[in-house]
């Protein structure tokens, strides 16, 4: 009786597929129409502002067409998703032209859903989140740019071409060596990095994981990578070197890099999603080191940063404990998802940006911070070390001591040293970074995989 229900299921999910690859199909015959999967839109994110960098590049290449954008952010209404988007990252987007579709599953990709196998069940969830997101409107290009690569063999089998924008891998070999050395992080439990039997099960469940995700990734006909840290991991994962790119995300470098440098506020900056992996905790207790050996109290830290769901507001709430418990509340403050305005007074009056993530995938407020003349001090791994604090434009740290340390340093600058940096750090910018060479690329790519009409 079992065998024959999971055959009647098996027959059914046969079907839906058959018939959603029909619609897909006649979409792509009779509309220039492109789809991006991006379930938390209104996040206010680096990875946000490629999604809709990404949709203005299709808008302004391609002036007939249309595009859809998968959400799970059900309460806000489309006006006001494109209202912080243009308030957020300063943008003025063809809002006549995007259409939003609304999910309701997004749930099943939450983290706090999977206390165990975490990475296998939201991956498996964001199948059943794709499935969802083709039923409610088929289309015949699937672009991803949150990194879920695990609804590709769905987009590929419904018949859409499939486009990916990974800003960091689901798993890398980093992730394995932490596994396979013991290390508690925030993704490896200390009571796992304790027990060597735990230990040897999360590192075959790693490595199988690994394999299945080397092999959906191999579906997609265009991949974009932020970094050369990213780049190397996902060739190593996904293969297919001839059809990966390495393209910078998109940075608000013009009118940053117009801001006057000199006579700047003692205030530290720190722009970043309230996610575990931003590591704000190590940003607070670095600062309470400089504290302990700093005359005065005219030095101010700044967090600010989106939520996204429940977990980062709670998140938020921790951090604001731990300021209290270090007294430290008269000089560190947290502003959640401000205002693009008040982001740029912020960022225009700032002296020392401050970054924390171990082996980020990139770090756009990094860039950011150098466009606008702010000195940066990020974390000595991933894409800030490869990519963008090049010798001479910044510094690079690991534990609150060296973070403190670099903190005293450029507080000990004078005029004529500050400038030093920040001309190198901004002709660096200049070369490298804009919107601009991010929506050029990204569609000269397209182009060239997927044949676009341009």
């Amino acid at each position: 009786m079992l065998l024959f229900l999971l055959f009647i299921l098996f027959l059914i999910l046969c079907f839906l597929v058959f018939y959603i690859r029909l619609r897909c199909l006649e979409k792509r015959l009779t509309e220039d129409h492109y789809s991006f999967f991006h379930p938390y839109c209104n996040a206010g994110g680096g990875g946000e502002r490629v999604l809709w960098q990404c949709i203005l590049a299709l808008c302004e290449s391609k002036p007939e067409c249309t595009v859809s954008v998968y959400t799970g952010d059900n309460p806000a209404p489309p006006q006001q998703i494109i209202a912080d988007a243009e308030k957020c990252f300063g943008l003025k987007l063809p809002k006549e032209r995007i259409i939003f579709v609304y999910l309701n599953w997004r749930c099943l990709v939450e983290a706090k859903l999977y206390p165990v196998l975490t990475l296998l069940g939201q991956s498996l969830g964001s199948i059943l989140l794709g499935l969802e997101a083709l039923m409610r409107h088929p289309t015949g290009c699937w672009i991803d740019t949150m990194g879920y690569a695990f609804t590709y063999p769905l987009a590929y089998v419904c018949g859409c071409d499939v486009v990916s924008y990974v800003h960091y891998p689901t798993i890398s070999t980093d992730m394995l060596g932490l596994v396979k050395e013991r290390t508690s992080t925030y993704n490896n439990s200390s009571a796992v990095a304790r027990n060597p039997i735990l230990s040897s099960l999360k590192l075959v469940y790693y490595k199988c994981f690994a394999w299945l995700y080397g092999k959906v990734g191999s579906l997609s006909q265009v991949i974009f990578v932020n970094s050369s840290w990213t780049e190397a991991h996902i060739k190593d994962l996904w293969g297919g070197a001839e059809r990966t790119y390495k393209l910078y995300p998109p940075c608000n470098t013009t009118e940053y890099l117009n801001i006057p440098t000199g006579q700047r506020e003692r205030k530290v900056i720190s722009l970043a999603q309230f996610r575990p992996e931003k590591n704000h905790k190590l940003q607070i207790e670095a600062f309470a080191k400089l504290m302990e050996s700093y005359n005065g109290r005219d030095v101010k830290l700044v967090l600010i940063g989106g939520v996204r769901n429940d977990e980062d507001k709670a998140r938020v709430d921790e951090l604001r404990r731990l300021i209290e418990e270090l007294n430290l509340s008269d000089v560190i403050s947290i502003k959640v998802s401000i205002p693009y305005k008040d982001l740029y007074r912020e960022i225009s009056t700032s002296l020392i940006g401050i970054h924390t993530m171990w082996n980020e995938h990139f770090g756009i407020g990094i860039v950011e911070f150098m466009a606008s003349g702010i000195i940066p001090i990020a974390n000595n791994s991933g894409g800030p070390k490869l990519d963008i604090v090049l010798p001479g434009t910044g510094f690079l740290a690991e534990s609150p001591e060296e973070y403190s340390t670099h903190l005293q340093r450029v507080l000990s600058m004078t005029e004529e040293e500050l400038s030093v940096i920040t001309d190198r750090a901004r002709q660096h910018v200049r070369e490298t970074f804009s919107d601009e060479s991010f929506k050029t690329t990204f569609i000269k790519m397209l182009s060239k995989h997927l044949q676009l009409d341009i």
